[in-house]
C-alpha cells in the first residue's frame, strides 16, 4: 500500500495530514502535476494565474500557449476551469503537457493503486540479458545510440520497467504517467556528464538496482504529490485543453478554427542561442519512441532559439537578413550588426561568429510568431510574453542581448499596443539546470486593439 512519510495510507489522507503545521515561507512550485518531471526554462504556476486575473478573463475564455515546454499555462489554465490550447515543437514536451493535463482527471485512489501493482512488478527478479523490453523495440540505430550512453546493466533494469508499466498498468493516462516518471531518472543513470546541458560523456559504474531505486522513488513522489492534490481537490470543474506538436510560426495554421477567438496567449518564449533545446532532452526522445535520434539535427534546425548551424546554413541565413533586414526595428538590426562587426575584427571561433546569424533568426522568427498571435487574437484579446536578457561576448566587448526591448518593439511595429512591462526577480531552481538559470525576467503585456 502507498504510505507517506509518517506511515499513514496515502489515500487516507488528506493535505492537512501530510504537511508541516508550519508551512516553509516561500512559493511553491511544484503543486498537482507541476513537478512530475524536470524541464529547463519552466516558469512558475501563480505567475500564469496572476497573469490570467490580470487579463480579467472570464470562465469561458480561451488561453493559448504557442510554446507551451512543460505544460504550465495549460495546467494552470485547466485547473481554473478555462479552455486551453497549445504548441511546441518539442515531442517530449507536447508529450510531458498532455501527461500532466490529462493527469488531473485521475482518480486519486486508482493512482495510489496502480503504483502498489506497479512497485510489486518492478521489485520482481530482473532478465539476466538484454533482448526484451522497450529499447529492443526501437530502430536498430537508436538501439546502438543507448548502448553509447548507458550500460548493459542499466537498460535492462530500465527496460524491465518499461515492461512492468506495459503488463501491470492498465489505464493508458496511468501509463503515461508513470512512463514521465521513468523518463526523468533516464539522465541520472546515463553516461551523460552531470550538470552539463551539452553531450558529454562521463562513463561511469552503473550501481546494480540504481535505476530500479531511483524509479521507485521518482514514482512514489509524484504519485503522493498527485494523488494528494486530487484527493482535496475532489470534483471541481475542469477546463478543455488541446495541445499538438507544431511550429509556434504557423499557428494560425495549426488553429485556424479558433483564429480571432482566442482571449489570452500566456507564453516564455526561448531565448536566443541559450539552450540546445533537443539536446537536453535527446535520451527520452529516443528512449521514449518520440522522436529517432536521425531527426534530431533537422528538427532542433528548425528550433526557433537553436544555436546549432553548419557554415552552409549560417550563409543562408546571413544572405535572408542582408535581404530582409528592415522587416527587424532599426535597434535590434543595429544590435545584431554590432555583434558581427566586433566578431570579425576579432577574429573569434566558428560558435563565436555564428552568433550574428543566430540572433538575426531569432528575431525574424519570433516576429513570425507574434504575428500568428496576433491573427489568433480576439480584439482586446491580451498577449503576455514572460522572457529575460542574455549577456554574451562579441570580439572582446561584453554584449547585453535585451530581448524583451527587442520583442516589445516588433510587436508595436506589428500592431500591439503594449501596456505594462513588470522585472521579475527569478527563483533559483532545485533541478539540473540550476547554473543555466536566468536570474531575472520581464514580464512584457501587450493588447490587439483593432
Amino acid at each position: 500500500i502507498a504510505r507517506n512519510r509518517n506511515g499513514v495510507k496515502i489515500s487516507h489522507q488528506t493535505v492537512p495530514d501530510m504537511v508541516p503545521f508550519h508551512l516553509p515561507n516561500r512559493r511553491h512550485l511544484r503543486y498537482a502535476t507541476h513537478g512530475i518531471h524536470e524541464y529547463r526554462g519552466k516558469f512558475f504556476p501563480q505567475l500564469v494565474r496572476a497573469l490570467m486575473n490580470i487579463a480579467q478573463l472570464g470562465q469561458d475564455a480561451r488561453i493559448l500557449d504557442p510554446m507551451c515546454g512543460s505544460g504550465t499555462t495549460l495546467v494552470e489554465a485547466r485547473l481554473s476551469g478555462r479552455d486551453s490550447l497549445g504548441i511546441d515543437m518539442n515531442p517530449l514536451s507536447v508529450f510531458m503537457s498532455d501527461v500532466k493535463c490529462r493527469s488531473l482527471a485521475l482518480d486519486s485512489s486508482s493512482l495510489t493503486s496502480a503504483f502498489d501493482m506497479l512497485k510489486k512488478a518492478v521489485l520482481a527478479p530482473l532478465p539476466d540479458r538484454l533482448g526484451i523490453g522497450r529499447s529492443v523495440s526501437l530502430a536498430q540505430r537508436d538501439q546502438i545510440y543507448l548502448e553509447r550512453w548507458f550500460s548493459n546493466l542499466a537498460i535492462i533494469e530500465l527496460d524491465h520497467i518499461a515492461d512492468a508499466i506495459d503488463r501491470i498498468v492498465v489505464e493508458s493516462t496511468l501509463k503515461d504517467f508513470y512512463r514521465i516518471a521513468l523518463s526523468n531518472i533516464l539522465r541520472k543513470v546515463s553516461w551523460q556528464k552531470d550538470e552539463d546541458l551539452r553531450v558529454r560523456r562521463d562513463e561511469k559504474d552503473f550501481v546494480q538496482g540504481e535505476a530500479i531505486r531511483l524509479f521507485l522513488d521518482e514514482a512514489a513522489r509524484t504519485s503522493k504529490t498527485v494523488a494528494t492534490f486530487l484527493a482535496e481537490r475532489r470534483t471541481e470543474q475542469l477546463g478543455r485543453y488541446e495541445v499538438m506538436e507544431g511550429d509556434a510560426r504557423n499557428a494560425a495554421v495549426s488553429y485556424s478554427n479558433v483564429a480571432g477567438k482566442v482571449d489570452a496567449v500566456i507564453t516564455s518564449p526561448p531565448y536566443a542561442t541559450a539552450l540546445p533545446y533537443l539536446d537536453t532532452d535527446r535520451l527520452s526522445l529516443i528512449y521514449l519512441g518520440l522522436l529517432p535520434r536521425e531527426q534530431h539535427r533537422a528538427r532542433d534546425s528548425r528550433m526557433i532559439g537553436n544555436r546549432e548551424i553548419s557554415s552552409r546554413e549560417r550563409d543562408a541565413l546571413w544572405t535572408h537578413y542582408g535581404r530582409n533586414r528592415l522587416d527587424l526595428p532599426e535597434p535590434t538590426r543595429d544590435m545584431i550588426d554590432k555583434i558581427d562587426l566586433l566578431n570579425r575584427e576579432g577574429s573569434v571561433g566558428f560558435r563565436r561568429m555564428n552568433l550574428s546569424t543566430l540572433l538575426s533568426k531569432y528575431f525574424f522568427d519570433m516576429r513570425d510568431v507574434i504575428w500568428q498571435m496576433y491573427e489568433l487574437l480576439r480584439i482586446g484579446g491580451t498577449m503576455f510574453l514572460v522572457v529575460g536578457s542574455n549577456r554574451t561576448k562579441a570580439g572582446n566587448e561584453p554584449v547585453v542581448i535585451d530581448t524583451p526591448d527587442h520583442l516589445a518593439m516588433i510587436a508595436s511595429e506589428i500592431g500591439f499596443q503594449q501596456s505594462d512591462d513588470v522585472a521579475m526577480e527569478m527563483l533559483v531552481p532545485r533541478s539540473i539546470f540550476r547554473k543555466n538559470a536566468v536570474k531575472s525576467e520581464r514580464i512584457l503585456k501587450f493588447e490587439k486593439s483593432q
